[in-house]
């Protein structure tokens, strides 16, 4: 396949000064799909140019150009290298320019991705743009600020259903050779990386709502699955939500939503044609409210793109954080005040926020609003900061300014600048002028610095138990000494019988290194003291001897579940940063999480207890696995039956059991025999259950064999590779490591094999891999495209390997000369390998 143009900010600059794009026709044939990997594309754009004889280029990530002409005379393409792009000399004041090529299908999820359903054989299309990758598809100046109306034209076979940013104008079938011309009508602006095209046999459900005609679509074979009243439901709540609030409707006449198979992502915000991850969010068996509030969120999350990043786009991609913090934060804001999932902050604390402080704990750390130097670099920064800590700190700029005065900023700001580009500093002018509020030292403070600072209690308590003191001490790392201005809540719980009650709560601001809180000197000294109640700020925090214990034993006695997924947010820093040994988080798990009455703290939590094994002294891991893996048995059994507790309590029992007891119990599930009343071994349960098995020994790869051939479908092939990688032989792990390494492999089968390599339990296993893992990773930076790439260094290093031989190996590896944006994926390694090291050790002594 051939290279993409990585372009620089430079080159962006120079362009959009040179440019305006007015408009792109854009034909397609896919008809050749089955016998072949290439088609032809053919574009047309029309620019015009500030500098009338000027020279410029056009990217198109070609297998070859056929032909390309500049206001009507040949282009010379002999010496055209997708790298480079298309040069083009000699400009008018205003330019056609027709460029025919053949470009190529992938099969890495970029581009224009090809799959087979292994059900029917039939192919399927969709395209993913995002960052630069619409020139895989046809000629493009690729870059955000230089926007055009499109105009699609696509050739497929007659029984295929085209879907793209716009409605289709018309449709020609050509009943002899079996072949479909659909036209889709002219787009409003917008930038070339949210155009798309869905194509394939696609079954398709549609309603209107509000005058917008709304579709969705998934494959035929998983058409049972599709759930049309579940995502319309969300869907129709987003669209009355966001119009009542921002100011400006949604521009298009219609509202695509595809589950695409084989992707990459969560979702992506194609102007009117958003594509969301089938395997993630099509759900073929039972599932909790968690997963279904996950939905809601990536629903509402693409949705507010459509103002946020389509309607007005980032200039260049260093603003892209106002893309997807605010998308972030407006999600999870409309899920509260639009839909059912009321709880959504809570999830956000555990799920999402918890995602942006560890990011923002990497020696990889950067500000959320980070300078771009080109399209390459930015791939790495699809992070925590980005989204989580962008969102955070956007929740914070909301309670200091109020709703109100937000609100009205954004709607100035999407009305001046819709179908335009802006950049951060307009926003902030809007929002300032809205609120009467002068905001750009908090910007300042808060965007253009890294890493979070931890917030810890300092008490003093009289003979009496009256505070005589306490303090706020505010930590920041060494490395980003920035010490911010937080707003926080301190409540104060007090245990009454079962129930942890707050008996006060206070506000306070907390600058600088130390923050007296006069209010409560000679007050009671609480069960709990809890540092940024509400979760005001974005900050770790810590408890004190006393509120600690009291959250090892009671958290689940807290009334309010925000308060409870603080302390979990806590334990699990605090763990992390070898504060708090892994049996007392263990501890924590089996006391209070058994008896957690929210879906979304349960599921993240059981992770975390999962992932607290690393932090065990290895003496002590497997006791330690067997009291957790006997808490999630009773939990589950003392369920309610069918109940989402039941379901996500036996996951967790499953995954921990190593007795023989227990897993020959597990084994009878997947025939039928036991299994606990209302429990739906379904397919994903049954995948689930197989792979511990497999991983422990109990059934080999005969067993896997046997599970695909009862679930042949693409989601059966994606679980049966994480399962074979999981296998506890030298042979199936140089098996696994031959296809995550084959630049070959199609990006499911590699993604799959590296999410099951690495056991906790298999370190022996991986151990012969760790050179060749670090051989690979600027071997394969080279052969796959940066995001494959990026994927490859996080998930397939070698994170069982938690000795201190390992980081000796890592740092000769990172001690030599490479670009930052290859070493990053293993600096972040290294470093959770670090803190693992470190948690061992405290866990030992404790």
């Amino acid at each position: 396949m051939a290279a993409t143009h990585i372009l620089t900010r430079d080159e962006a600059q120079r362009r959009a000064e040179l440019l305006h794009v007015d408009s792109y026709t854009v034909e397609l044939d896919l008809t050749g799909h089955e016998q072949g990997d290439t088609f032809s594309s053919r574009t047309a754009v029309k620019f015009s140019c500030a500098e009338p004889g000027a020279e410029t280029f056009i990217e198109i990530a070609a297998e070859r150009i056929e032909d390309a002409y500049l206001n009507g005379e040949p282009v010379d393409v002999r010496f055209f290298d997708p790298k480079a792009g298309l040069r083009i000399t000699g400009l008018a004041a205003d330019n056609e320019l027709v460029v025919n090529a053949i470009c190529s299908y992938s099969s890495d999820g970029q581009g224009l991705h090809r799959m087979t359903d292994p059900v029917d054989k039939q192919t399927y299309l969709y395209s993913q743009f995002e960052v630069a990758d619409a020139q895989r598809v046809y000629a493009c100046f690729d870059q955000p600020d230089l926007k055009a109306a499109f105009t699609f034209q696509v050739r497929t076979p007659a029984h295929w259903t085209v879907i793209s940013n716009m409605p289709a104008e018309s449709e020609v079938v050509v009943e002899a050779i079996e072949t479909k011309v659909t036209l889709f009508e002219q787009s409003v602006r917008m930038s070339p990386y949210i155009t798309a095209i869905c194509a394939g046999p696609y079954f398709g459900v549609h309603e209107t709502h509000d005058g917008i005609d709304l579709g969705l679509y998934c494959r035929e074979s998983m058409k049972e699955y599709l759930d049309p009243e579940g995502v319309f439901e969300v869907t129709r709540q987003g669209f009355d939500h966001f119009h009542s609030t921002f100011g400006v409707r949604y521009p298009l006449p219609k509202y695509d939503q595809v589950f695409a198979p084989e992707y990459n992502f969560g979702a992506m915000e194609n102007f009117g044609c958003i594509t969301i991850a089938e395997a993630s969010f099509l759900f073929r068996s039972q599932v909790t409210d968690f997963e279904l509030e996950q939905r809601a969120n990536v629903i509402l999350h693409e949705m507010a793109h459509m103002w946020f990043g389509d309607l007005v786009t980032m200039r260049w991609w260093d603003d892209l954080w106002l893309n997807e913090s605010f998308a972030e934060w407006a999600s999870h804001w409309a899920n509260v005040e639009a839909t059912r999932f009321d709880g959504a902050w809570t999830t956000f604390l555990s799920a999402r926020k918890n995602w942006g402080y560890s990011a923002d704990q990497q020696p990889t750390t950067h500000p959320v609003y980070t300078d771009a130097g080109d399209t390459e670099e930015i791939q790495a920064n699809f992070d925590g900061i980005t989204y989580s800590k962008g969102a955070s700190i956007l929740k914070q700029l909301v309670a200091y300014v109020g709703i109100d005065p937000f609100l009205a900023g954004l709607r100035s700001y999407f009305q001046k600048h819709q179908f335009g580009n802006a950049v951060f500093s307009d926003l902030l002018g809007e929002l300032e002028a809205a609120s009467g509020k002068a905001l750009k030292d908090f910007a300042d403070t808060w965007l253009r610095t890294a890493g979070v600072s931890t917030l810890r209690p300092d008490v003093a308590v009289d003979a009496g138990g009256n505070y005589t003191s306490v303090t706020v001490l505010q930590e920041v790392p060494a490395q980003h000494p920035t010490h911010r201005t937080h707003r926080i809540a301190i409540g104060l719980y007090d245990l009454e019988g079962d129930l942890l009650v707050r008996r006060d709560r206070l506000e306070v601001d907390v600058t600088g290194a130390e923050t007296a809180i006069a209010e409560l000197t000679g007050v009671k000294q609480p069960d709990l003291l809890l540092l940024n109640d509400d979760d005001l700020t974005y900050a770790k925090l810590r408890l004190d001897e006393r509120s600690l214990a009291t959250a090892v034993g009671h958290t689940s006695a807290l009334g309010d579940s925000l308060a409870r997924a603080l302390i979990w947010a806590a334990a699990w820093d605090m763990l992390r940063d070898a504060e708090l040994p892994a049996t007392q988080f263990v501890d924590l798990g089996v006391a209070s999480l058994t008896n957690e009455t929210d879906i979304n703290i349960v599921t993240v939590a059981q992770r975390q207890v999962a992932g607290s094994l690393a932090y065990a002294d290895p003496a002590h891991r497997a006791a330690l696995r067997e009291r957790w893996a006997q808490a999630a048995k009773a939990a589950m059994e003392a369920a309610p039956v069918g109940s989402d507790m039941q379901r996500s309590w036996a996951k967790a029992y499953a995954s921990a059991s190593r007795s023989e007891s227990d897993l020959a119990r597990i084994a009878g599930w997947l025939e039928g025999d036991g299994v606990p009343d209302g429990l739906a071994v379904d397919a994903d349960l049954r995948w689930s259950l197989l792979t511990g098995l497999v991983g422990n020994g109990k059934v080999g790869e005969d067993a896997i064999d046997a599970e695909l051939d009862r679930d042949s479908t693409a989601d059966g092939r994606r679980l049966s590779f994480v399962a074979r990688a999981v296998v506890p032989t030298a042979e199936a792990k140089q098996r696994a490591w031959e296809r995550i390494v084959d630049p070959a492999s199609e990006n499911w089968v590699r993604r799959s094999s590296m999410l099951g390599f690495a056991p906790l339990d298999q370190a022996d296993l991986v151990r012969p891999y760790l050179r060749p893992y670090l051989e690979a990773v600027p071997e394969l930076w080279e052969k796959l495209g940066a995001q494959q790439a990026v994927e490859f260094s996080k998930l397939a290093f070698p994170s069982n390997l938690i000795e201190p031989e390992t980081l000796e190996v890592l740092d000769v590896w990172l001690a030599e000369e490479r670009p930052a944006p290859i070493k990053r994926g293993v600096a972040e390694g290294r470093a959770d390998l670090a803190r693992a090291l470190k948690g061992q050790a405290l866990d030992a002594s404790a």
